[in-house]
């Protein structure tokens, strides 16, 4: 990056390069494609091609998502602490390469041989690895990302680009998934998957590190006290509410990934869909990203998402009426509403980390650190742990109705199922809609507390210097 294009990146009200958004965000392809792989697919890979037992793989994701627990604020509170020459976010990507690398070729290629004990150690080892790495370049990469304009509508283009190639990412991983389950030797074709991953991902991350710089004026400003750093988070009152939608908004979307696949194949009857209705709801959730970056500027942030969530939580309800139709109608009406959805769900995911970026920035009115990483760890772990609730809640849901696998299901469980992915997502995006309508943070607000920023004004009593100390 040139110096004058430095400069520009540095105008609070002037536009980024688009040169220096793609470089911000171009490893997201890689990143997003092994995400999407671990999460739709290793669960089948391990119980159907290594034999580890279902159950020993729901403990080992449910492990996972404890350690999260503790992983993500210490990557976000050590990431905003870091003062190195290179930077304090970019370091913790470069290191994250052969982590995230080595886990993702380590999962798909065990040894050939090995008892279902060591498969299942070797898998355990792996998954909370990848997760741990995943983490250092995540939490890191979204900081960054919130730090590279102070513009209000500029960070909308910035994570609006990241939502597109994450999701292209998730694309490419669908069309590898696919050749996992019609190859006629999975063994070799995860060793090619994995090899081409691991090489483009890290080509990626370097290319990114190399082509982007940090601003340095952020270096040595993060909170001293990691508690004061976390509790400052809850004293926001932007952030707070924030992260309240966020955990509601996140526990009726997790149905998406997790009940497809039932949905497809005892709802629907037409299991060989699957990737079908999954691709119909990412693509236009990708193609849309143009659409909703002008549209935001246009209507306001807060607008963009609440229509996000009232339109999602409407093609969710809408699935209801699954139970009540043939399966060729069943077939049409999922794949419109997939669409629907992921018109949604697109428009929601560019504005959400733009506002979250201007609440950090509200922080830093009131307590003069940059905390993006504590900031966007918590964030981070929030999702995490709706996730993980919604899995258990499934879990305990279709055991009590009845459920048995690989079966025509009775009328209670596919109620059960309908229940779960189409009316509780209805509940919670409506319920996210009605307490995030009472966000205050809009572009007039936040011109204020930007233009005091820019003065060096805080909300503080106590003086503080251009370092934020």
């Amino acid at each position: 990056m040139t110096d004058s294009n430095i400069s520009e990146a540095r105008d609070p009200v002037g536009d980024l390069p688009l040169k220096t958004v793609i470089n911000y965000n171009i490893p997201t392809v890689g990143v997003g494609f092994m995400f999407f792989m671990v999460s739709l697919y290793l669960m089948k890979f391990s119980t159907d091609v290594l034999l580890i037992s279902p159950a020993v793989m729901g403990f080992i994701f449910g492990i996972s998502r404890i350690w999260d627990a503790v992983t993500d604020p210490l990557a976000g509170y050590f990431s905003d602490r870091t003062t190195l020459k290179a930077g304090r976010r970019r370091p913790w990507m470069l290191a994250s390469i052969p982590f995230i690398c080595g886990t993702f070729y380590i999962m798909w290629n065990p040894t050939s041989g090995m008892s279902d004990t060591y498969n299942a150690l070797w898998m355990g080892i792996a998954v909370l690895l990848f997760f741990t790495s995943m983490t250092a370049f995540v939490v890191p990469h979204t900081s960054l990302g919130a730090e590279l304009s102070t513009s209000y509508h500029e960070r909308t283009k910035i994570f609006g680009l990241r939502h597109m190639l994450w999701n292209s990412g998730s694309l490419l991983a669908l069309i590898a998934m696919h050749q996992l389950i019609v190859g006629h030797n999975v063994r070799q074709t995860a060793f090619v998957i994995s090899i081409l991953a691991a090489a483009v991902t890290a080509a990626l991350i370097l290319w990114m590190f190399f082509a982007l710089k940090e601003r340095p004026e952020f270096q040595g400003r993060g909170e001293s006290n990691p508690f004061v750093a976390f509790t400052d988070v809850l004293k926001n009152k932007y952030a707070l509410l924030l992260l309240i939608v966020f955990f509601i908004e996140s526990l009726g979307g997790a149905t998406i990934g997790i009940l497809t696949p039932y949905i497809a194949e005892y709802i629907v009857g037409r299991p060989d869909k699957t990737v079908i209705y999954i691709l119909l709801y990412l693509i236009p959730s990708v193609l849309s990203v143009p659409l909703w970056v002008p549209l935001s500027r246009r209507i306001g942030k807060k607008a963009m998402w609440l229509f996000s969530m009232v339109v999602t939580g409407f093609g969710f309800g809408s699935m209801f009426f699954l139970f009540y139709l043939e399966e060729a109608a069943s077939d049409i009406l999922i794949s419109v509403l997939a669409l629907i959805c992921g018109l949604g769900a697109g428009s929601g995911a560019v504005v959400a980390p733009s506002i979250q970026a201007d609440v950090i920035d509200y922080d830093e009115y009131r307590s003069g650190k940059r905390k993006e990483g504590t900031y966007f760890a918590t964030w981070n772990f929030v999702f995490k742990s709706a996730t993980g609730i919604t899995l258990m809640l499934t879990g305990f849901v279709l055991s009590a109705s009845g459920f048995v696998p690989n079966v025509e299901q009775n009328d209670t469980a596919k109620l059960a199922l309908l229940t779960l992915y189409a009316i509780f997502p209805l509940v919670c995006y409506t319920v996210g809609a009605m307490i995030f309508n009472q966000f205050k943070l809009d572009e007039s607000v936040y011109k204020t507390i930007r233009s005091s920023l820019d003065k060096g004004e805080y909300l503080s009593s106590e003086k503080i210097d251009q370092t934020g100390r």
